[in-house]
């Protein structure tokens, strides 16, 4: 299908999957916590899935391998929907996948409340008072919780979902607390819990939350991610994500 790029746009190969995605270094490229939360959040075979923050749709692109579900995703950039409309669009997946641009504190007022069977959310990780913006505005919206705070996010994420319906977050570990205080003021009990260590050695990195609304006390530390199993390698479990288990080209090798 053609498909028209702006400037500086490019099509990618997403992972092992027979997609194609549309990025751009200048506004947004997908990372490791959109493919992780992709794969740690539970769906449903059937069923209405929610993504906010989606900027280019990466995560409904990858949950569409997960599920026949209906997907929808939320992004209050324009320039960021537009890319994930055209990413449904270059996938032929128009049928199961819809883009919205829309701000996820009043989006309810469109898609309605208690809808989804599950949300999914990779939100900006950085309050406004911590670091130095970047001066790029799509790639500082992304990283600072300039459109929406956490506690909105969580807020929207209550509101969306149905009752015993799921919220899949991934965010920074240095933020936990306030994570999970803001996930259980707005009646999401957090269920699971995966932390994410760039090595062994080091510090996680990323923490994956799973949260069921209205749920009962009682959550799971899983075991934790580790990247890189020895320098320059991923773990099996990421090779098996990207690579579909083989070793990666020499050239995206990473130390």
């Amino acid at each position: 299908m053609k498909i028209d790029l702006l400037e500086q746009e490019r099509i990618d190969d997403l992972l092992t999957n027979d997609l194609k995605i549309i990025q751009s270094a200048d506004v947004f490229s997908f990372s490791m916590d959109a493919v992780l939360l992709a794969r740690f959040a539970g769906v449903p075979k059937y069923g209405s899935i929610l993504d906010l923050c989606t900027g280019n749709g990466v995560i409904p692109l990858l949950l569409s391998q997960r599920t026949q579900g209906d997907i929808w995703g939320v992004e209050i950039q324009e320039r960021l929907a537009d890319m994930a409309v055209r990413n449904v669009r270059l996938n032929g997946l128009e049928h199961r996948l819809h883009m919205r641009q829309g701000d996820l504190r009043t989006i309810h007022q469109e898609l309605g409340h208690g809808t989804f069977d599950v949300v999914t959310v990779n939100p900006p990780y950085m309050p406004l008072r911590a670091g130095e913006q970047n001066g790029n505005s799509h790639i500082a919206a992304a990283r600072h919780e300039i459109y929406c705070t956490l506690d909105d996010v969580a807020a929207a994420c209550s509101r969306l979902v149905k009752f015993g319906g799921k919220v899949a977050m991934v965010h920074r570990p240095s933020r936990l607390a306030e994570i999970l205080e803001a996930l259980r003021r707005h009646r999401l009990e957090p269920k699971r819990i995966r932390f994410v260590h760039p090595r062994a050695e080091e510090e996680s990195n990323m923490v994956l939350i799973e949260a069921i609304r209205d749920g009962k006390p009682d959550v799971k530390l899983l075991p934790p991610l580790i990247v890189y199993e020895q320098p320059g390698q991923y773990c099996r479990e990421l090779l098996e994500i990207y690579y579909g288990g083989t070793e990666p080209p020499a050239a995206e090798q990473e130390g």
